[in-house]
């Protein structure tokens, strides 16, 4: 069996891209960050998923983003709440994280060499992406060159591959392939900002963006909110 390493935040998208790839028939491996972001209620949502999706191995990578900052989620800045459509979609928002996805990837590529695995699954979509730069295809693309250049196994004729399964889909595609899989929402997480018992606060733009999905895929999100 084919293996693959599957990035995990314990989000819908990840969960959904975990989903697609054991489907695919190749032996997942599973990572997730704790990188200094504002709870550590994802990474406990990324545990609950890999045992439930059967990953035949977890980690979490502890990393430190907070040394330098620069986003909402690893310093003090404040999570945006309550913006209108026009408003999330205009430039890149405060919650990027610098270069998150380019550190993850490389994360992800390290433990492919090591376990002889070729192909990495990364859940970023190019609808509902947030404005981040790093989940454009043109960035996926620029990154597996890279991979290939820049690693022992691709100067040895191995092929790492990126699949981005969820790339051109909308959240509520996303969310409809996820039900056809048999994902469980509940418990995944996507709040950027969530009250002390993990509830998912309904106004920041990852709430609003989800939430909207289900509506659109004439769903209910499974998960509490403080505000819907």
């Amino acid at each position: 069996m084919k293996r693959a390493v599957v990035l995990l935040s314990g989000g819908l998208d990840s969960t959904t891209t975990l989903a697609i790839c054991a489907r695919e028939g190749f032996e997942t491996y599973a990572l997730s960050f704790a990188y200094g972001q504002r709870h550590q209620i994802e990474i406990a949502a990324a545990r609950r998923i890999a045992t439930a999706l059967r990953a035949y191995e977890h980690r979490v990578a502890e990393i430190d983003l907070r040394v330098f900052g620069g986003s909402a989620l690893t310093d003090q800045t404040a999570v945006p709440k309550a913006r209108s459509q026009n408003e999330m979609k205009a430039g890149i928002p405060v919650t990027y994280v610098p270069a998150r996805n380019t550190i993850f990837l490389a994360y992800a590529l390290a433990w492919a060499e090591v376990i002889g695995a070729q192909d990495i699954f990364l859940g970023v979509n190019a609808i509902d992406y947030s404005g981040y730069p790093d989940c454009r295809p043109e960035y996926i693309a620029a990154f597996e060159t890279l991979a290939n250049l820049a690693t022992k196994a691709g100067t040895a004729g191995a092929r790492f591959r990126v699949h981005t399964p969820l790339i051109s889909l909308s959240k509520a595609e996303i969310i409809q392939r996820g039900l056809d899989l048999s994902v469980d929402f509940s418990l995944t997480h996507s709040c950027y900002d969530p009250d002390p018992d993990g509830i998912a606060c309904g106004q920041c733009d990852s709430c609003q963006i989800r939430l909207q999905g289900f509506r659109e895929a004439g769903a209910q999100d499974p998960i509490p909110y403080a505000t819907r």
